[in-house]
């Protein structure tokens, strides 16, 4: 079996000059994996380094871990391109990073109180779960419910469920990023929570 070349820890370290150039198309950046060049691990983080943060300070609620889960991310995304060929490549990092932080919080929140969103998601995702009982469904069927139930929703209702309960990030933030008044996506949320756990009922998925 072909050794992966290890990557250096210092390319993850980001010039702030670097941040001024232009971003490198996700294609290319791939390519760079493929190639086994370490400016792939530098375009990614000036590219996505700062969403890649916020998701995972979002799950663990700590900066500090929060980096720590992003650097693993990108020693992640060495040791699996090649053979793995992302695209779309964004969904593909973040995926990595939330797996990353979320199996941090598991495995550290019986020995600590924590304060980040994701807590604060779990809690309103608890709404979620069907009152019926029965065979808990596998992780695989709730995935491809909760797939379809989100094709159903508009647009604007999917983009609001994703960035509050994938990407963690507060009502606060995605008020500036949607222009809704955080009233407004409180209601919002709370109603695709009840639709989502009918749904769940109606499709006889068990949590």
């Amino acid at each position: 079996m072909k050794k992966v070349k290890p990557l250096r820890k210092k390319v993850v370290i980001i010039d702030r000059e670097a941040r001024k150039e232009r971003r490198m198309d996700d294609k290319e950046i791939v390519r760079l994996f493929w190639q086994r060049d370490e400016r792939a691990v530098t375009e990614t983080s000036v590219k996505y380094g700062r969403l890649c943060g916020k998701i995972a300070c979002g799950i663990l609620g700590n900066p500090q871990d929060g980096e720590e889960i992003v650097n693993h991310a990108y020693m992640r995304l060495w040791e699996t391109i090649p053979p793995k060929n992302p695209e779309p490549f964004m969904p593909y990092l973040a995926k990595i990073v939330r797996n990353l932080a979320l199996n941090r919080y598991k495995a550290e929140h019986t020995q600590k109180r924590f304060s980040g969103e994701y807590a604060v998601s779990l809690d309103e995702l608890d709404e979620c779960v069907p009152d019926k009982k029965g065979e808990e469904s596998s992780a695989a069927e709730i995935r491809d419910c909760l797939n379809a139930f989100l094709e159903r929703q508009k647009p604007e209702v999917r983009s609001v469920f994703v960035m509050r309960y994938f990407f963690c990030e507060s009502v606060g933030e995605i008020s500036k990023k949607t222009g809704f008044s955080e009233g407004k996506l409180k209601s919002l949320l709370f109603r695709t929570r009840n639709k989502l756990k009918s749904y769940l009922e109606s499709e006889g998925i068990f949590i």
